[in-house]
């Protein structure tokens, strides 16, 4: 069984505890207007089509620079998009003492997806806006499912760590944040907050693809805005963190 990787970053420290390898898959199902990656919107993009074989000994390769904390991370693009392929690949790395990651917006759902999570070490969750309306201005999808995922994990005693962008103008307002921590603020097995900053560095991938950026005059955040969020989030979680 083969999957379609978009692209690697060995040693990452952004996506999950430690260094990891992480594999960025191809095809997503949102369509986030500030997505930094829209070369993996599409599944029929320019992936490659790679064996389970060869990403695990890529992973058993870096292991010994793991450490206690590191390992795999499956991003995207929207890694459970491909997760059939993804469960066998995942079984492997456990094997071989790999902790797993999967960075998932959590919106789609379906017995193999059940399966995978079944299976990983962690989830990080994009919440991308609890506000109905806002999410759906922001991601052209329903945020129902990702909710529901939140409750599975919860529920099923999956650790996961909530990841929110704050978007000037779309995710940012007190009102929808004060409700995302009232929703999820006794989920015990939430154990992390991470607020990413919004950035523009993907805007040229538009521009190459002939594709309208569609937050273009949105600025970056200021450290008083990323500050004043932060502080939000503390009222409701232990552990938050500004990436």
């Amino acid at each position: 069984m083969q999957l379609k990787v978009h692209s690697y970053e060995s040693l990452g420290t952004f996506d999950g505890p430690g260094l990891r390898l992480v594999v960025f898959l191809q095809g997503c199902n949102f369509r986030c207007l500030y997505c930094a990656n829209p070369d993996t919107m599409d599944l029929r993009g320019e992936a490659k089509e790679t064996s389970i074989d060869h990403i695990v000994d890529m992973a058993v390769s870096e292991k010994p620079f793991f450490g206690k904390k590191g390992g795999v991370t499956f991003s995207g693009g929207e890694p459970t998009v491909q997760a059939e392929a993804l469960i066998p690949l995942v079984k492997r790395l456990k094997e071989q003492g790999i902790h797993v990651c999967i960075d998932t917006n959590g919106s789609i759902w379906n017995p193999k997806v059940e399966e995978l999570f079944s299976l990983v070490d962690l989830v990080l969750l994009d919440i991308k806006e609890h506000n109905p309306a806002q999410h759906l201005r922001l991601t052209e999808r329903s945020n129902e499912q990702t909710l529901r995922t939140a409750e599975w994990l919860e529920n099923n005693k999956k650790p996961f760590w909530m990841r929110y962008v704050l978007v000037p103008g779309y995710s940012d307002s007190e009102e929808d944040i004060r409700a995302l921590g009232e929703h999820l603020k006794d989920f015990e097995m939430l154990e992390r907050v991470e607020i990413l900053p919004y950035h523009t560095l993907g805007v040229h991938k538009y521009e190459a693809m002939g594709q309208e950026y569609k937050l273009r005059g949105v600025k970056e955040n200021t450290p008083e805005q990323l500050d004043r969020a932060r502080t939000l989030f503390e009222e409701y979680f232990r552990a938050v963190y500004v990436n």
